[in-house]
């Protein structure tokens, strides 16, 4: 079988009835219970029936996201799946890539991402900060935007706007305050952006408004035991694998409130001699990603019954 690696999506891909086409698979079915029964409420409900304005709070779509990618995951070994050469995950699919590595339980996960959820939007109120897709411009051009932005409040301003997510070689996400987030737009479709897209988000996820959140995230990770991962998992903050649970607490903790280098992690897989990314969990965004950042990787996703058999014919 050609290496390959599972990678985990984070929140946007959520949408009502995701986990439909799975019918009873016996997997699924068991991911949603152990989950419902370690957050005290029926998620298989919330993701089959929404609405979508519950299931698209931040408090709620990081915990059904989780759920999601771990569904696949799973159904993807009850089906004879063999084990990936490695794992990551977009922003919050580091969680799912932590669970499928065995290095977190679902039982400890699910309410430890409703707990960095919960801090996240109440480290910032809502319309304070906010995040915007930067399209057509390379990551250097967006910082150097983002710092010039930034200036024109003054030294010592509160105001803030940093790149946050790397997402391929045109596509980077800005997240701050508002006002320097709105300016940074401004500034960056002056000098030769395509787009700067506002994205509908709660919060200015992966900037250093996130750091109280984080803060608080840290706190209650000490509390939370760790396994030595299963597989290599590269993570997002340092696209490094680690294997000592300390190191794996401080990524996660300082992954809360720095950028997402999704590019990089690409990168890295790719140097490991990885030609096959499939994107486990609701969507197609990372499967999109992967072939802009290197045309000469496989991206594949897998969310359902028919998707699994084609990552499985693709491999073999």
């Amino acid at each position: 079988m050609k290496p390959f690696a599972f990678v985990f999506p984070g929140q946007g891909s959520q949408s009502v009835g995701m986990l439909d086409a799975w019918g009873d698979h016996p997997a699924v079915v068991d991911t949603l219970r152990e989950a419902s029964d370690a957050l005290g409420e029926d998620v298989g409900r919330l993701i089959k029936e929404g609405p979508k304005e519950a299931l698209g709070l931040t408090t709620n779509t990081q915990p059904v996201m989780l759920v999601a990618g771990v569904a696949a995951w799973r159904a993807w070994r009850a089906e004879g799946g063999e084990l990936p050469a490695a794992v990551a995950g977009h922003s919050l699919g580091e969680y799912s890539a932590l669970v499928a590595a065995e290095v977190l339980t679902l039982a400890d996960a699910a309410p430890l991402v409703r707990f960095r959820a919960a801090a996240m939007q109440e480290a910032v109120p809502v319309g304070v900060g906010a995040m915007a897709a930067i399209l057509g411009m390379d990551a250097e051009r967006v910082k150097a935007g983002c710092a010039e932005a930034q200036a024109t409040f003054g030294a010592g301003s509160a105001e803030v706007v940093e790149a946050v997510n790397f997402n391929d070689p045109a596509q980077t996400v800005i997240a701050g305050s508002k006002a320097a987030v709105d300016k940074a737009c401004e500034v960056l479709k002056a000098i030769g952006a395509k787009r700067a897209l506002p994205l509908p988000v709660s919060a200015p996820f992966h900037s250093s408004l996130m750091k109280p959140a984080a803060e608080r995230l840290r706190e209650k990770l000490a509390g939370v035991a760790l396994a030595v991962p299963r597989f290599p998992l590269i993570n997002n903050i340092d696209v490094a694998v680690e294997s000592d649970a300390d190191r794996i607490r401080d990524a996660l903790y300082r992954q809360a409130f720095g950028p997402v280098r999704w590019v990089e992690c690409v990168q890295a897989m790719q140097a490991r001699g990885i030609g096959t990314l499939i994107e486990c969990g609701p969507g197609k965004v990372l499967a999109g990603m992967t072939k802009r950042i290197d045309a000469s990787i496989q991206g594949a996703a897998l969310y359902d019954p028919a998707t699994l058999a084609e990552a499985k014919a693709l491999l073999a």
